[in-house]
Formats: C-alpha cells, sequence, structure tokens
C-alpha cells in the first residue's frame, strides 16, 4: 500500500498561486501513475492531473490546462502541482493519489483508477 501525505493548501486571491505537495511512501514498481484530483462541496470528485511514474507523460483536465502543472521527483518520492492564474471555481479539497492499476480503461484521469488516497488539502480561492 502507498501511503500519500498532501502538504501546501491554504487560501489565494483569484489570480494568484499555489503549489502543492504529496510525500509518498511504499510505492514499489508496481506503482504506476500518480494524480490529483479534487472534491468541492455538492460535486464529485474530479481528476485534475495525472503523470506516469517512469515515462513522466502527463494528463490534464480541460478545466486546468494551461494553468496547472504536475511534475514527480522519483528521488524525493513527491509528487507537486503548480497551480497558477487560479479561479474561485478551483475552490476544492485536493487529494494526491496513486495507482497500482497496470491498465485501466477509464483514463488516468479517473477516480476508479486509483488505489491509495492521501487525506486532502484545502485550496481556497477568494475573489
Amino acid at each position: 500500500q502507498v501511503q500519500l501525505v498532501e502538504s501546501g493548501g491554504g487560501s489565494v486571491q483569484s489570480g494568484g498561486s499555489l503549489e502543492l505537495s504529496c510525500a509518498a511512501s511504499g510505492y514499489t514498481s508496481a506503482t504506476y501513475s500518480m494524480g490529483w484530483f479534487r472534491q468541492a462541496p455538492g460535486k464529485e470528485r474530479e481528476g485534475v492531473a495525472a503523470i506516469y511514474v517512469r515515462a513522466h507523460g502527463t494528463f490534464y483536465s480541460d478545466s486546468v490546462k494551461g494553468r496547472f502543472n504536475i511534475s514527480l521527483d522519483n528521488v524525493r518520492n513527491t509528487l507537486n502541482l503548480q497551480m497558477g492564474t487560479l479561479k474561485r471555481e478551483d475552490t476544492a479539497m485536493y487529494y494526491c493519489a496513486a495507482s497500482r492499476i497496470l491498465r485501466c480503461t477509464d483514463g488516468r484521469l479517473a477516480a476508479r483508477c486509483y488505489t491509495d488516497w492521501g487525506q486532502g488539502t484545502q485550496v481556497t480561492v477568494s475573489s
């Protein structure tokens, strides 16, 4: 099982930037991708960005493409999410996740493709 601990959340004004980090431990060669998800009150969990652990190919939702950047430091076992030009609609609880599923037809931004989850960190964007 992969243990994940997020940090870096907080409050920021619209147009500002924030960086989230996720410290991962316990992941092995059987961890294929990692991702960031978010969930706002009353809404379903949404895949924001994902990255393959080995090849570092990335995926982004249309809502954040061009504004967010996901990266993985394999040496420090840390997953990062740089968020820029933040909008009020980016306000949500952000979760780090790891996938030990080799093939998932729903795609790497689908929550059902992930097996391990962190506790989340809150991001609040105000106007």
